[in-house]
Formats: C-alpha cells, structure tokens, sequence
C-alpha cells in the first residue's frame, strides 16, 4: 500500500468565495467552502528544482522497475488538439525502451482518430485485461491497442461519451468530496469530469485485480486530465503520481488580455482574476491537481515561476520538452533539403505574385510564424510591427533583399481565395507554355545538327510560337495588388492580422521590399495552392520568428532548430530560457533571443527589427555556416537527454508514494562539465554592434579571410555535450521495432558543404 501521511485539510481557498457565472440569462452560482475530507498527501521534498541539463547528476541506472507499472494519462493520447500531443507523441519511443511492456497511455475514444492511428488489439497484460473486462461489464466502453507511432506504446482508450450518463452523480460527487463545483453549460469541463471519473475507475480497478501489492505510477498532463489525479488521492489508491502543466490555464488567459503578466506575478489576486473570467472551475481543478500530486513538474523554468505564483506550489522538477531528432550522416544533406523545398516555395511565391514579380528570387529570404491564432500571446502583433520598420530600413538603404513573411494560423475561412487560386493557374499556364516552345525548339535544333550545320536562329520559332508567348505574356498582366491573404476571411473586417496590416500599409506594392503572406490554415501536402507539409515548408525557409509573449515552451523554435532553421525567440519562452542558459553566444548558432521582460513594447520592437536587418545583411556564405550551426544544436533537443528529467520525475514519485520499495535521494544541482556550447571560433570576439555576433560579414562567396572551419567547430560542439543517454530495456525482444545504435547519432562534416550548397 501506498504510505499515507495523515489526513489534511483540504481547502485551496482561505475564503468562501462565491462566483457568479451568466449564461444565456441564467444565474449560476457556485460557492466553494471549507471541506474536511480524505484527501490526503505525502510531505513534500522540494530540494530539487533543476532547469538545466547540467544539474541533474547520473542517477543510479539500476532502480528496479520489474513490479511497477506506468501510465500515462492525457487527453490528447491519439488525440491531436494541441501541443501536448507532440510530446506524447515523440516521447513515447524513450518511455517505451525504459518501461517495455508496463507502459500504458490513457486518453479518449475518437472513432476518426482511433480509425487512422491504432490497432486495436487484445490486452496482453492479464490484470489490465481483467480490469477492462470489468469496467465494460460495468457500463463502460474501454478499448486497448497500439499507438502506430515510434515506439508503439499500448494505449488505452476510454469512450467519455458513452458514460455521459453519470455526468451528475459524479459532478456532484465531486462537489461533495473535493469542494469543487462544475457549471453544466461548460462542455470541456463535463469531458474532464468524465475522463478524471473514469480514469480513476481504471487505476483502481488495476489495483483490486493485482494479486500482489502494486506499484503503480500514474502521469498526469494538464487541468484536462487533473480529477483523475485529485480522486486517487481523495480515495487513498495505491498510486504514485505527478502532475505536469504545460501552461497555466489562468496565465493563459491573463496574457491574452494585454496585462503586465511576468512584472506582477506575486501581485494578482487569483480567485478573483479566474472568478471574472468564468474559469473559476477549471483553475480549482487545475490547482487542486498540482497540490495533491506527489511530484509537481511543469516545461520551463519561466512556467515554473508562473506555477508557484499561481497554483501555489513550487514545481519539485523541470522536465523540458523534447523531440526525436534524425541525424544525417552528412552535413550537407540538410542543407540540400533546404534546397529542395526553398525551390518548391519560390515556385508558389512566382504564382502568388504574378504580373508583380519584380524581385530577384534568388535574394529572396522567407521568414515565417506559425501557431495557434493568439495575436498578442504568440506575438504576431509585434512582428508585423517590426516588419513595417524593416520596410522601411531596406528601402532607405537600397537594399536588393526581398523579404516575403507568411503567417501560418489557422483562423476561420470559407475557402481559398479566388485570385490566389488564378495565380497557381497562371503560373502553371506559362510553364506549359514554355515547355512547349522547348520542345519545338529542341525538335529544330536537333534535325539541324544532324544535318551538320548550324541552326538558322531567326528560323527556330515560327510566327505561331510568338503568338502563343504573347497571349501567354498578356494573360499574365494583373491590374491589382498581389493578395495578402490566401484564403476568403469569415471575419475579414476585424481580423486582428488583416487591421494591423491595412493600418500600416503592407499591400505587397512593387515599391516595398518586405511582402506579406497571410495562410490561415495548417499546411497540407494535398492542398492545391501550397501543396507543403509544415516540416517541408520549414526547411524550405531562411528563419522563423516566434517573438510570443506566453509561450511555456515553444515547439515551433525548437522544429526550426532540429532541421538547422535559425529563430527568434523571446526569453518570456521556455525554449529561450532554455538556449540563454546552454549557449554562451546563442545568436552565433543561430537562435536570436528577443527581450520582452525587461524592454519596453517598443524597445522590443526595435531589438527585432534589429535582429531582421542584421540578417537581411548577411551573405549566402554566412546563412550556410549558421544553418550548420543550428543543426548542430539538435542535440541538446534530442528526448535522450531530455528524457531523463521524466525519468527523475517518475523515480521521485514512486519513492514518495512507496518508500520502504524504492528509494531516490536527489543530488543537490552542481555545475558538470559539458551541455555548454562555447562561442564558435569563427565569431569575432568583440563583435560590432551592428553585427550582433553573427558570422563574420564577406562580401566575396569565396573569401578565405574568415576564421572558419567546419570539421572543428563540429568536434568542439560535439566534446560540449554529453553522449545520449539509453535507458536499460525492459523486455527487449517484445519490442515491435528495431532499436538504433549510439553511433547512429553522429555526423560527419565534409569540408565541401560549404561550396556544394544553395542558398
């Protein structure tokens, strides 16, 4: 059994506070008092509360985990609604190698999901199958199978719907129990009352069907997955847990409403701010959940901070989120990728802008956001500011850049617009066209070689061949502006993208270097106008600026880092605090981070526009080396080093919840060598202001007078990290994929990168 410390009182308020939500007239009130319940919690050890990869020491590799069992609970397991799903999702291959056949991630039942991504199949756990068994019989509708992604972890899926039945019983169980009261207008709130109901069945119905004594430790992610946590705990199941937040509900919301957040954290009053904006339910469900856990994670050392100022307690660990990153053998093959898809962009940027192409694609740089529809959170708001003064800084110095800017967020459309559509068709006309004087061309020149002589030129095209170029060159005259947006706007008049831009003026005119794309939907390779999955339009790109006020980590910068795109980032994001912390000069690799604790909004602004200019001013050779330099950085993001923060997490809990089993003493944080990257060789070491410590500037392609080599710089960044680490397997042989080796993660840099590559 799980040791248990004697019962507390469990309050999360110091008053009776009363919310008043209206809804369609009526006048819901829900009052949150004082109650004496069985809800219990282990003392808690906050010693260790680590944000970097060099302050976790070697943990002990051996800590036996033959009796325990994992789950891990989310409401986005096979279920993409968010960025939680990314990081179930590559995580799941690591977990897997480490837990073997006990692993087991618990979400919902989506029918059009579980079609396309799981096998359903019967349990191979025989308790698991006696407990679903059960629960079925019960009233339930619980499927089992495997997740088709790396590392094919079982999943367990649980139909919320099909018990809806029970909705009241339980809302009022838990108001009965835990002091929290559940509007039944609130659909999402419903869905999580159910998922917590049942998850909570689940883990105890796995526990009564064990023979032995379990060891079970249940992860949970998010507000959405939180009552499960908080009924264990009411209950007194034998389950250790953690609790993770990715990002606060009510931090969420406050950043949303244009408030200095970070500067007043301490200052807000909780209650009263969740109470005004009718999330006063979800924020008890969400702080309930992080108070009862036995071990409280969150993603960044930024969110960590936010945590404690608002759910009231200080996260015990940061577990940064990672990815699974593929290395080339290689270092010019990324870079090649680049290529491909930079070409594949040009190709729609020439119909887009037809009739208007009077820039030179080949000193053409593609930047680019993209992410939830968050104006002010994910920084749109400032970019497109910043975009209006790079504008103008180009134009004043002649500059011969042109910078084409997509924003990529979906909002609501009807359809794709109908003069972008005619752009793709135009430009597929004029190809046909050329290719078809090509051909006739071809034809000529070839019979005239044959018969040994020159070609006559003024008889290589015929009259017939002028006419079809003409008609060609006259259908592709356009009398309006090239579009900004690619699709027809539902709310085009008070679209927060489409005001700023009209108020400053960035209409694509032929006397503006800086163009304006707006996509508002996901990228798809089967879309007919930009035919581009996300991860291909990314490495098509030059940069990606995420200048967001409230982001807890930051997923999108870290793609671009993984496929050796630089960014810009902000160090109000987890992945910049992240990057200031592990590089010495993190703009020399590539990652620009942007200042929008301290600075001013148009101090901000300035610092971006800055950092825009300065690499407008760089050469093909510079953005080369840089490319290669973010790539290199792939490693710290790799989930075999990150991982081991959940491992931590996981040894921590089941240590709290099961002492006289397992025992874990976290190290106090000390400085390691490693996990440091220094300042490239190559970068000055006092660099101009102007510069900002990228490359040294050259104009000549070919100038020898920089101090770069590549095969170097690659070894030195490689001695500053750590080899990745490999969790001891657990039922090997059952693994339904082939592991890769230690080696499969190195790279190799031949000197001719440099010369072989595009731009």
């Amino acid at each position: 059994m799980c040791a248990i410390a004697e019962p507390i009182m469990f309050s999360l308020y110091e008053k009776t506070p009363t919310l008043f939500l209206f809804e369609a007239g009526l006048n819901v009130c829900i009052a949150f008092e004082h109650c004496t319940q069985s809800i219990v919690r282990m003392p808690l050890d906050r010693r260790l509360s680590v944000t970097s990869l060099s302050g976790l020491e070697e943990w002990d590799e051996e800590f036996d985990l033959e009796d325990a069992v994992l789950f891990e609970i989310a409401w986005e397991v096979a279920n993409k609604v968010g960025g939680i799903y990314t990081v179930i999702q590559t995580k799941a291959r690591l977990t897997s190698e480490e837990w073997g056949e006990n692993y087991f991630l618990v979400g919902p039942y989506t029918e059009s999901n579980v079609r396309t991504q799981v096998e359903l199949i019967e349990p191979t756990n025989p308790v698991l199958k006696r407990t679903i068994d059960k629960m079925n019989a019960s009233g339930c509708k619980v499927y089992f199978g495997r997740w088709l992604i790396e590392g094919s972890p079982y999943v367990v899926l649980i139909d919320v719907g099909f018990t809806a039945w029970s909705l009241d019983r339980w809302k009022s169980e838990l108001w009965d129990n835990c002091g929290i009261g559940v509007p039944w207008f609130d659909r999402e709130a419903n869905d999580a009352v159910l998922f917590g109901f049942l998850t909570a069945w689940l883990l105890g119905e796995y526990a009564a069907q064990c023979e032995d004594p379990p060891h079970i430790l249940a992860h949970f992610h998010e507000w959405l997955a939180g009552v499960g946590l908080v009924l264990c705990r009411q209950r007194q199941l034998p389950v250790a847990t953690i609790f993770t937040t990715h990002a606060t509900l009510l931090g969420r919301y406050l950043c949303a409403g244009n408030v200095d957040f970070y500067n007043n954290l301490n200052e807000f009053n909780v209650d009263k701010e969740a109470g005004d904006r009718q999330i006063y339910h979800r924020y008890c469900m969400e702080r309930a959940a992080a108070r009862c856990a036995h071990v409280f994670t969150t993603v960044s050392q930024i969110t960590a901070l936010e945590a404690e100022a608002l759910l009231k307690r200080k996260p015990d660990i940061v577990t940064p989120n990672g990815l699974n990153v593929k290395k080339f053998s290689a270092m010019h093959e990324f870079q090649n990728l680049h290529a491909q898809s930079k070409a594949r962009i040009q190709e729609f940027i020439r119909g887009h802008f037809y009739g208007h192409l009077d820039f030179n694609l080949d000193k053409c740089l593609f930047l680019f956001i993209a992410g939830r529809y968050e104006f002010s959170n994910k920084g749109a708001d400032i970019f497109l500011e910043a975009l209006a003064r790079l504008n103008y800084l180009l134009r004043v110095n002649h500059s011969e850049v042109t910078v084409i800017a997509f924003f990529i967020m979906p909002a609501r459309t009807n359809n794709f617009n109908v003069e972008t559509l005619k752009g793709q068709a135009v430009r597929k006309q004029l190809w046909d066209t050329a290719h078809t004087v090509k051909e006739k061309f071809g034809k000529k020149l070839y019979e005239s070689l044959l018969g040994g002589q020159l070609p006559d030129m003024s008889k290589m095209l015929d009259k017939e061949d002028f006419t079809m170029m003409k008609r060609a060159i006259f259908g592709s005259q356009r009398q309006c502006q090239p579009p900004i947006c690619t699709h027809n706007m539902l709310e085009d008049s008070t679209d927060p993208i489409l005001t700023c831009i009209r108020r400053m003026g960035l209409f694509n005119s032929s006397a503006d270097r800086v163009k304006v794309i707006f996509h508002p939907e996901f990228l798809s390779s089967t879309s007919p106008l930009l035919p581009m999955d996300y991860e291909e339009f990314v490495r098509g790109c030059h940069l990606g600026v995420f200048p967001s006020y409230y982001e807890p980590w930051g997923y999108t910068p870290a793609e671009c880092t993984v496929m050796g795109i630089p960014s810009i980032s902000t160090n109000l994001s987890g992945f910049g605090c992240f990057m200031e912390e592990h590089i010495a000069d993190p703009s020399a690799y590539g990652i620009y981070i942007l200042d929008r604790r301290y600075r001013s909004v148009d101090d901000s602004c300035n610092q971006l526009t800055s950092f825009l200019f300065q690499f407008c001013q760089q050469s093909r050779r510079q953005r080369i080396i840089q490319r290669n330099r973010t790539e290199r950085l792939s490693d710290l993001l790799d989930w075999r080093y990150l991982g081991r923060y959940y491992i931590s997490a996981r040894h921590m809990a089941l240590s709290k919840a099961f002492p006289d089993t397992y025992c874990y003493e976290p190290h106090d944080p000390t400085s390691t060598q490693g996990f440091r990257y220094p300042r490239p060789a190559s970068v000055p070491p006092s660099p101009a202001l102007s510069r900002h410590s990228s490359p040294h500037h050259s104009d000549a392609e070919e100038e020898d007078g920089e101090r770069y080599d590549e095969d170097l710089e690659a070894e030195k960044d490689r001695i500053n990290i750590r080899q990745p680490f490999t969790a001891p397997l657990r039922n090997k042989n059952s693994l339904p994929y082939s592991l890769p080796t230690s080696n499969s993660n190195s790279s190799s840099s031949p000197p001719s990168s440099l010369s072989s590559e595009k731009n």
